[in-house]
């Protein structure tokens, strides 16, 4: 009787790029011993798989490498039955993470091997012993960053540059030193925008002067060769670089300042006039400022193209302060683009990115900008709905938040599945997350109606009733504003006396079907108070709801 075939995929990993150009590196060492010891189990029914995953410059402490991402989606398809490494610390350093890694394979009924250790997860001695190797494994990751954070802080106090990104108006040190060299062009420039601060008085002017003048940032080349930077200055760019001591010849780790060994750029004198104009703009824009609550959804929301979403106000001319979620090119006045990695709504990938061309037309132009209270609103909705009983915030729930055009995808963690497809209702879709096999893409549909610059948040036809207030207020006042005969017809007297009062007073001579969707919360989605003032509305009856649409349920 014929063993049956298992499936072997064999996982390799080396920190450093450093030799990876050679024709037989590290990788290659690991995975012949791996293929050597699956062909020694071939009487086993062992078979290689002919896949390779190979991470070549990625460190152990982190579960974002793309060849771990891959053999994860993988193991999740049911195409492995056996992992094999040379070492254990080759698949992690983190012990959080291995209990993480070896849980998705109990799941599956995947065998995790180590070639050098001669054991598997499959017996509870080996669980026992590969806990113990990695908890070595972690603390020697651990020893070995103390180790490499003290010298860098004994390096900094002696004036050293230890690396980052260069600021502009300096070059990388020359080889074999930690001294920053002084660049002279950039150095002008860094000079100029100083004075120009001060000259103007506003971050903002000069954001859109240096733009103007076509100043571009310092563009950095990354060592897998990527140019990031370059482009134009945003603000937060600036108030950096206006903030930044290194243009005193200091070097900072952390809080502190030392003394460095390059050369200044900046006078003492030009550095704290800028300092104290930033200061006192500070005070001016909180004093005018109410305190807001935090935006609970900060570093977890994003848009249809992968950029986050970032919280910010404003202020209307009532004085009122009005919170959104706002895409990050727009926020850095560029045009929206597909961020790297993102595509057809999945989490995004490192190292996949797409240009400008790979972008979704209509979540480019409608998926900007967001209200804060309205999705939030929403969101904590939906969850209350789906996981009754949860202590806390459910705003706290979500692992990541994406606005997709008539789609709202959330992303949940794995043990909530059971609860989740519990309450789950018509439209709505629960599935296994493509990027991260732990994680659930919950799909919810949901309305998102553009008005300005920004995305508002509508009902759909599923959720059932929900109540515009803004639409009621409207319809109210539109009644108020009319006149009624002795047999209670309407009638208007007088014409209104503001423009915006003449076209709110269209809403009173609204079908009674329509005005009844609006008060029962069923009104057809879409139907909001900017269209209803924005269009030219029939006085048929018939005419109204063919160009609305019927109420909804």
């Amino acid at each position: 009787m014929s063993r049956p075939t298992l499936r072997c995929a064999l996982y390799t990993r080396k920190s450093s790029e450093e030799g990876l150009d050679q024709a037989f590196n590290s990788l290659d060492a690991q995975r012949d011993a791996c293929e050597a010891y699956v062909k020694s189990q071939r009487s086993e029914g062992w078979r290689g798989l002919d896949a390779r995953y190979d991470d070549g410059g990625h460190s152990g402490g982190t579960m974002e490498r793309p060849a771990l991402r891959r053999l994860m989606a993988d193991v999740a398809a049911g195409k492995i039955d056996i992992v094999i490494v040379y070492k254990i610390d080759r698949l992690t350093r983190s012990l959080a993470d291995f209990a993480r890694i070896v849980e998705i394979f109990d799941r599956h009924g995947v065998s995790f091997v180590s070639v050098t250790q001669a054991f598997n997860t499959t017996s509870s001695m080996g669980r026992l012993t590969l806990n113990v190797l990695l908890s070595f494994a972690q603390f020697e990751r651990e020893v070995t960053g103390e180790r490499i954070r003290d010298k860098i802080a004994a390096s900094k106090a002696r004036g050293m540059w230890m690396g980052g990104a260069v600021p502009l108006g300096y070059d990388l040190p020359a080889p074999g030193t930690h001294m920053l060299i002084v660049n002279p062009a950039e150095a002008a420039t860094v000079t100029r925008i100083f004075e120009t601060y001060l000259a103007m008085g506003s971050v903002h002017a000069l954001c859109r002067w240096l733009n103007d003048e076509g100043i571009q940032p310092k563009q950095h080349v990354t060592r897998t060769g990527r140019q990031t930077g370059g482009l134009t200055f945003s603000r937060g760019a600036l108030f950096h670089l206006l903030r930044n001591r290194t243009y005193l010849g200091m070097i900072l780790h952390g809080a502190t300042a030392h003394t460095g060994l390059h050369e200044a750029i900046v006078s003492q004198d030009l550095f704290n006039a800028v300092q104290e104009r930033l200061d006192a703009q500070k005070r001016r824009q909180t004093e005018g400022t109410p305190e807001h609550p935090r935006a609970p959804l900060t570093g977890r929301i994003f848009d249809a193209d992968g950029h986050p979403m970032s919280p910010t106000t404003a202020r209307g001319r009532s004085g009122r302060s009005y919170r959104y979620y706002v895409s990050a090119p727009l926020q850095q006045g560029r045009a929206a683009e597909l961020a790297p990695g993102a595509s057809n709504g999945m989490r995004p990938a490192r190292g996949s990115g797409k240009g400008k061309a790979g972008a979704d037309p209509d979540s480019v132009s409608a998926l900007r900008r967001v209200a804060s209270d309205a999705i939030e609103a929403r969101i904590g909705a939906i969850l209350t709905r789906l996981l009754p009983g949860a202590a806390g915030d459910p705003l706290q729930i979500p692992l990541r938040i994406e606005l997709h055009p008539g789609a709202l995808h959330i992303l949940l963690p794995v043990t909530v599945r059971a609860t989740v497809e519990a309450h789950l209702i018509e439209g709505e879709s629960l599935m296994q997350d493509a990027g991260a096999s732990e994680h659930l893409r919950l799909a919810c549909p949901i309305g998102l109606h553009r008005r300005g610059g920004r995305t508002d948040v509508t009902a759909t036809s599923k959720d059932g009733p929900r109540s515009d207030p803004t639409l009621l207020r409207a319809l109210r006042a539109a009644h108020a504003m009319v006149a009624r005969d002795a047999s209670g017809l309407p009638r208007i007297d007088a014409a209104p006396a503001s423009p915006h009062q003449r076209r709110l007073i269209r809403l009173a001579f609204l079908s009674p079907d329509i005005q009844q969707s609006i008060l029962d919360g069923r009104q057809p989605q879409g139907l909001t108070l900017a269209r209803l003032i924005e269009v030219e509305i029939p006085l048929c009856w018939d005419a109204q709801e063919r160009m609305f649409g019927r109420r909804a349920g």
